[in-house]
């Protein structure tokens, strides 16, 4: 039997919906390993992902969470969403039916690396702007670079690997001087590592991460509208205290609250005399969890569909 017989893939996933100020976010965290042959052993290559010669041990996770700075979510002055973070603003619909946010990539305009939540308003913004001279060598490509959005729409897989004893691919983020969060259990592990929000760490004094939470389970508070979040999910041994591997996923900007629903008159009817006919009336639970999917709505966005947060307003 050759060594890649008994070596495996470890794998973490890592998965949040759309934060929505009052609304639960739960992070669904999961790790599994896979056994590999000859043919797998040269493909796995995810950032996320790692050899090792044993499957993965019984594990536990821990989680932190936190708020980003303030960012400008639209580069056009003229966007209701500089100023608003309103659902109904911030749904597929009201985005022109695209979940792509754009960026300039043109060295010689004035939007240079301005960014944009559609492209309505970056054909706006285009119309105002104008040549800048410059030394920057243009690329071959003058296409704004589009950026998806989603639940999940920025995750740092590459900060999300490493680990301490971390067998074969103990590199595999490309990150070989970077270190892991520490056990949350107080569980001595070599080489005390440091955050990777720390902004001396990276060299970033102008990002400002802040930990606001350390539950499986976060709400998002007023504080946190207009930011993005950031949740790190790591994977501990349960026998050892060791950790296997951690993730990082950055969340899309946090919205406010959907305005209250109005109040509803209920009308009580006094009951008919006797005598008159009789039927009855079917009906079945249309707001069930089980029946909100995009198959049935897929005109609704993903986020707008989680019970989370349809729950407040039902």
């Amino acid at each position: 039997m050759s060594s890649k017989d008994s070596m495996y893939s470890w794998h973490l996933s890592l998965r949040v919906d759309r934060p929505v100020e009052g609304c639960s976010m739960r992070s669904h965290a999961y790790m599994y390993g896979k056994k590999l042959d000859d043919r797998e052993y040269e493909k796995v290559s995810s950032n996320h992902s790692k050899i090792c010669r044993e499957p993965p041990p019984n594990h536990e996770f821990s989680y932190r969470w936190f708020r980003g700075p303030t960012v400008e979510p639209c580069a056009y002055e003229g966007c209701p969403r500089r100023t608003s973070f309103s659902p109904h603003d911030w749904s597929i619909h009201a985005l022109g039916g695209s979940g792509c946010s754009l960026q300039c990539v043109s060295t010689q305009s004035s939007l240079y690396k301005a960014t944009f939540c559609n492209a309505s308003c970056f054909v706006k913004a285009w119309k105002t702007q104008y040549t800048v001279q410059n030394n920057v060598p243009q690329g071959r490509s003058m296409t704004p670079t589009r950026r998806r959005t989603a639940s999940y729409a920025e995750d740092e897989d590459i900060r999300s690997v490493g680990s301490a004893n971390s067998g074969v691919n103990s590199t595999a983020s490309g990150f070989s001087g970077y270190n892991p969060p520490g056990t949350p259990r107080e569980i001595g592990v070599p080489n005390t590592p440091r955050s990777i929000y720390d902004n001396e760490y990276w060299g970033e004094q102008s990002e400002e991460w802040v930990e606001i939470s350390r539950d499986q389970i976060y709400i998002p508070n007023a504080d946190d509208v207009g930011r993005k979040l950031k949740v790190e999910a790591a994977a501990y041994s349960l026998e050892s205290g060791e950790l296997l591997m951690h993730r990082v996923v950055k969340t899309d900007l946090v919205l406010s609250r959907t305005p209250d629903p109005e109040k509803r008159a209920f009308v009580t009817s006094k009951p008919a005399g006797g005598g008159g006919a009789r039927f009855r009336i079917v009906t079945y639970n249309i707001l069930a969890e089980i029946y909100a999917t995009q198959q049935q709505y897929p005109h609704c966005d993903l986020w707008s569909l989680s019970w989370d947060f349809r729950c407040v307003d039902v």
